[in-house]
């Protein structure tokens, strides 16, 4: 398990390297970025293969008979570490489950380059990844995270980036910090901090350029500590006027409850007409 630079070149270890040049399979996710990295550090390797999250299951069980038949496999990601939001997971507990020795050569990360830079606090942090793109899946996840007192990372894709800094203030409040890391380790790297309610509104109309990386600050003792009386809420939001299916989404939000349930609680403790 080889970890690669995730921007710049020469963020790569030595021991990667001549990893690399040893032996005589490369697993890359992205073969071409590999061959461009190769090529970079003057590393010529005659057998890469692709291994990508469409071919996973296959070429795992490919890779495991190259294993058996007595070759090293490196595996690597299309930048940073495999298997952290990338492909190799399943690779590595296939490669466990049939006895082979799994060796981490450890290098650069986009979420610890936050983290660390991001000024919000590291003694805890919860790594999130990539949050759900079902609108539903999406507010009961970050409803589950608004009491973690844990520093969150999420990644993000530029585009949806603004989206994302609009869910999290509405899930975790807009006063909460945050830092927004794009281009880590490149040209026009950036770290933009703030409350999430400010970078909500830095990227509202304009969407950040290059790969993602949000660090929030967890939630503070008081907040981890509230715990939303949902039927109480839900009572008061109905006689508020709110109607069930705004109920359901915003407590879904607010608590990672399932919607469908608080839609269906919403329902039974409407008044009935007439």
């Amino acid at each position: 398990m080889v970890a690669t630079p995730i921007g710049n070149l020469e963020d790569i270890t030595l021991r990667a390297l001549r990893v690399l040049g040893q032996v005589p399979v490369i697993a890359a996710e992205d073969t071409r970025s590999a061959q461009h990295l190769l090529d970079h550090h003057h590393v010529h390797r005659p057998t890469l293969v692709s291994y990508f999250e469409g071919n996973e299951s296959e070429r795992s069980g490919q890779l495991v008979e190259r294993l058996r038949a007595g070759e090293d496999v490196a595996l690597i990601s299309e930048a940073g570490t495999p298997a952290v939001s990338d492909p190799g997971q399943r690779l590595v507990a296939r490669a466990i489950a049939e006895g082979f020795v799994v060796v981490p050569i450890p290098g650069a990360s986009a979420a610890l380059a936050a983290l660390t830079a991001s000024g919000l606090l590291t003694d805890e942090f919860h790594f999130v990844g990539f949050l759900p793109r079902e609108a539903g899946a999406r507010r009961e996840r970050l409803g589950a995270l608004r009491t973690m007192a844990a520093t969150l990372i999420v990644y993000e894709a530029p585009g949806r980036a603004a989206a994302t800094l609009a869910d999290l203030r509405d899930a975790l409040g807009g006063e909460r910090h945050g830092c927004l890391a794009r281009e880590l380790t490149k040209i026009h790297e950036e770290l933009k901090r703030g409350t999430l309610g400010e970078l909500a509104e830095a990227y509202a109309e304009t969407a950040p350029r290059g790969e993602v990386t949000l660090v929030v600050a967890g939630a503070l003792a008081g907040e981890a500590e509230a715990a939303i009386d949902v039927e109480a809420e839900v009572r008061r939001r109905i006689e508020a006027g709110e109607r069930p299916k705004e109920i359901a989404a915003a407590l879904s939000l607010l608590t990672g409850k399932s919607r469908r349930q608080i839609y269906q609680l919403a329902l039974a403790l409407r008044p009935r007409e007439g």
